[in-house]
């Protein structure tokens, strides 16, 4: 594996190289496609906080426990909250800035802040040709016609080798609470976190567990100063009245702890079987869940993104057939992988999108995504 220390020895390394490289971030995400590995492990370090402006300047390779740490120091946090694979997989490694970047990692609060790139303020990448570029925030070399920062974010490196990213980190929450709801079916929790997201009391995560031990679990989550989630939780239970009945939960590191969980995917961990996670309309969750005869399903994003457990090997697309989403399968064996492929085929007209954009930024083929 090679793993340059600075962003110029990545630079020399993508330049020189004559055949595909595969780049790795922390090592946490299981297989990698073929070529040589490459990391931007080495490229760690804060750059810039600056506190007031809510600005983070951090390079690629930094672990994003040293980054919680520090915003943390500052009462200030990632609004997006990451998601952490490595329970999910059973891998190891270290998840990494670059990595969280690259793959557009969000978590549940998602519904309220909107994904990683929506917190991107700009970054510095090495191209497939070796030529470092940098786009928004403080320029070095300005590329114009394109919005770099989301294009690379959720690009998986097929672009680039992301090595610096600045960010806009939020205060951290004073409290938080937890309204909750049981035995809802899969459709009733759909709608019940649909309608508390639609009401004025900024709910920061909607999540339903169907196989929950106590039976269906549909939680819905409050943040902010103390009074205004006092206020704002027994609100939200009269709004939610004709959809069940709703408790208030607010020991803050019980409900802080549930969020993890849910963010990481706690009830499938340490489980068999491929884990497949779908982007959907919430108004469509349900029913493809249940077209999808999964062994276990787990809803989060109100419904907008739902986790599916299958046996091994099971194609879940040839399965659902024609249905309006995207389904990427996170969990599975190298064999399936290869046979089922990891992301969501494209329509034709955006894998030409796609090739183009490719042959913009690596016209050589060096990296492989």
């Amino acid at each position: 594996m090679i793993r340059p220390g600075s962003e110029a020895e990545l630079a020399e390394a993508i330049r020189d190289a004559d055949a595909p490289l595969s780049l790795r971030g922390g090592g946490t995400r299981g297989p990698l496609p073929e070529g040589t590995a490459i990391t931007t492990s080495g490229l760690t370090g804060i750059v810039l906080h600056d506190p007031a402006a809510l600005t983070l300047v951090v390079r690629a390779g930094t672990p994003v426990d040293e980054i919680d740490a520090a915003l943390a120091g500052a009462n200030q946090c990632l609004a997006f909250e990451p998601m952490d694979h490595r329970a999910l997989l059973g891998s190891t490694g270290t998840p990494t800035i670059g990595g969280v970047v690259a793959a557009n990692v969000s978590g549940p609060r998602r519904v309220l802040v909107g994904a990683a790139r929506d917190h991107l303020l700009g970054l510095r990448f090495v191209d497939g040709e070796g030529s470092v570029i940098k786009n928004g925030g403080r320029v070095m070399k300005n590329v114009t016609g394109y919005d770099l920062a989301r294009l690379l974010a959720g690009s998986r490196g097929a672009l680039g080798a992301i090595t610096e990213v600045a960010l806009k980190v939020l205060p951290g929450t004073e409290t938080c609470a937890n309204l909750v709801a049981h035995g809802l079916d899969d459709a009733a929790a759909v709608r019940a976190m649909s309608a508390a997201l639609g009401t004025p009391y900024e709910v920061t995560g909607a999540a339903h567990d169907p196989h929950a031990a106590e039976g269906p679990r549909t939680v819905l989550r409050i943040e902010g100063f103390a009074p205004s989630v006092a206020y704002r939780s027994r609100a939200l239970v009269e709004a939610l009245r004709p959809h069940g009945t709703w408790q208030i939960e607010d020991d803050r590191e019980a409900v802080r702890a549930e969020w993890r969980g849910i963010r990481d995917v706690a009830p499938f961990h340490g489980t068999t079987g491929n884990v497949w996670r779908v982007s959907v309309r919430p108004s469509e969750a349900a029913d493809l869940a249940a077209r999808a005869g999964a062994d276990q399903v787990f809803y989060d994003w109100g419904g907008g993104l739902v986790w599916l457990r299958l046996p091994e090997g099971c194609d879940l697309r040839a399965r659902l057939g024609r249905y309006d989403g995207h389904a990427t399968l996170v969990r599975a064996a190298p064999e399936t992988h290869a046979a089922l492929h990891r992301l969501q085929p494209e329509p034709p007209a955006l894998q030409a999108l796609s090739r183009g954009l490719r042959e913009k930024f690596d016209p050589r083929g060096i990296l492989a995504a």
